[in-house]
C-alpha cells in the first residue's frame, strides 16, 4: 500500500515536470523546464490548489534517493580526464571561491534575518 502511494505521488510530481516543459515552450527563458515545474508546484502548494499530503511521501522518497540521480553524471566525468589535467587547478580554485562566496552570502542573509527577528521581539 505504501509503495503504491509513493509511486502515485512521484507520478503526480512528474505532471508538474511536464507542465514545466510545456511552460518553457511558451516562455523560452534560459531556465530548465524542471525549474518551471518546481515553481508551478510551489505556487500550487502556496495557493492550496494541491495539498502537501498529496506529494509529501513521494517527494521524501525522491530526496532520499537523490544521490542515485547524480551517479551517471559523476561517472560521465571520468571520460574527460584531459579536461581535468589541463584545467583541473582552475576548476578547483573556481569551486573553492564560489563556495566561499555562497557561504558568505548565506551568513549575511542569515545574520540580517536573525537581526530583524530580534528587533521585532524587543
Amino acid at each position: 500500500m505504501k509503495l503504491g502511494v509513493i509511486i502515485i505521488q512521484v507520478l503526480f510530481l512528474h505532471v508538474f515536470l511536464f507542465l514545466g516543459a510545456a511552460l518553457k515552450e511558451v516562455i523560452p527563458l534560459p531556465i530548465p523546464a524542471s525549474m518551471y515545474g518546481l515553481c508551478l508546484l510551489f505556487l500550487a502548494l502556496c495557493c492550496k490548489i494541491i495539498k502537501l499530503e498529496w506529494v509529501e511521501k513521494g517527494a521524501n522518497w525522491l530526496m532520499a534517493e537523490l544521490l542515485l540521480f547524480f551517479i551517471p553524471s559523476a561517472v560521465g566525468i571520468v571520460n574527460y580526464n584531459d579536461i581535468f589535467s589541463l584545467q583541473g587547478a582552475e576548476i578547483i580554485v573556481l569551486i573553492v571561491i564560489s563556495t566561499i562566496i555562497v557561504m558568505g552570502m548565506t551568513a549575511l542573509v542569515a545574520e540580517k534575518i536573525t537581526g530583524r527577528k530580534r528587533s521585532e521581539q524587543i
